[in-house]
């Protein structure tokens, strides 16, 4: 690809360099060599500048770099900008419509043209898979289930029964969506009556869900997550939880039963959210904190109980320096008393 038509669909502008420059892909940029773009977003990589290899860079406005044999590409956002060129050069492979002999798929089951199927898939009852889906090995979809158009399902994942899959969403190995909600009523013996859950899980448009993830469905109504959701492997999504759209879930979250997740909020990892709560649009969680109250939006909160982050990041310090304020206390107290005694 030329660096015009690099700068073209990666909406940056060719500040240096010559424009029939051919760039074959891209990379960071202690890992970038000949013929490949990279990038900096973040200053404190800038000392890898002068080793780097790459042909050409992306750069805000106003980064300068005392090298004159890298063509420099100017971006309003540099990593995006980076992420656009890695996507140009490594596309996603379209499905290839087949049906693997060794798919299961009931009789009563809708499948559209330009459906790839692979090896052991089961398919049950009722289902309907649109055009463009491609599902890997070893997938099960049970009855009832909708998958929308371009869709991708990996090997090992488990669609559970009347759940519904949009448009272009991505489903890594071994997720199971739908999964019985944990619902339990303690009988007259005080034994636990578990709560049939008959609802179902809706993944809209554009939502992907990482690894080893697991999301309830509802025991009655369902589980939402909303169009450009993003969800991290190991995390656990409770029964009758929304999840809004762009909002972003890392690693090992868990999310209890009836939660509200707003616009573009951000859980870092390992956060945990009290059942019933709402966490408010563009709000941010901090990684290993859980909050047991709603959260306004906007709001970065830290810690457990979670509380606003500034005053956290002021508690923590407080917190190392306890030792010292113990032993200066200690101090004080011998004085006072050595002073009464005399």
């Amino acid at each position: 690809m030329k660096l015009f038509e690099l700068a073209e669909n990666t909406f940056s502008s060719i500040e240096a360099g010559s424009p029939e420059l051919e760039i074959t892909s891209a990379a960071g940029l202690d890992l970038a060599g000949p013929g490949e773009v990279t990038f900096l977003a973040n200053p404190k990589y800038t000392p890898q500048i002068k080793q780097t290899k790459a042909a050409a860079i992306f750069l805000a406005d106003g980064v300068a770099i005392d090298r004159d044999d890298i063509a420099v590409l100017r971006a309003k956002d540099p990593y995006l900008a980076y992420t656009r060129a890695l996507r140009l050069f490594n596309p996603e492979k379209p499905p290839r419509p087949s049906i693997q002999p060794s798919a299961v798929i009931d009789e009563t089951a809708e499948v559209a043209d330009g459906v790839e199927i692979m090896a052991n898939v089961v398919i049950g009852a009722g289902c309907r898979i649109e055009s463009g889906v491609k599902i890997y090995p070893n997938v099960s979809v049970y009855e009832g289930v909708r998958i929308g158009k371009n869709s991708v399902l990996h090997s090992g994942v488990s669609i559970r029964e009347n759940c519904e899959i949009g448009e272009n969403c991505i489903i890594h190995n071994n997720t199971t969506i739908g999964s019985d909600g944990f619902g339990y009523a303690k009988d007259e013996q005080k034994r636990w009556l578990k709560i049939p859950q008959v609802g179902r899980v809706v993944l809209e448009d554009d939502v992907e869900i990482g690894a080893n993830t697991a999301i309830d469905c509802a025991s009655v109504g369902e589980t939402r997550i909303k169009r450009g959701a993003k969800i991290d492997n190991l995390v656990q999504i409770g029964h009758s939880c929304t999840v809004d759209e762009d909002a972003l879930i890392c690693s090992q979250t868990g999310l209890a039963g009836s939660s509200v997740i707003g616009k573009r909020v951000i859980l870092a990892g390992q956060v945990g959210i009290a059942g019933h709560l709402k966490v408010g649009d563009d709000a941010v969680i901090t990684a290993k904190s859980a909050t047991s109250h709603d959260v306004e939006p906007g709001k970065v909160i830290s810690g457990i109980p979670g509380f606003d982050n500034k005053e956290w990041l002021r508690s923590t310090a407080a917190y190392r320096r306890l030792g010292d304020l113990a032993k200066a206390i200690r101090s004080i107290e011998k004085r006072l008393a050595d002073t009464e005694k005399s």
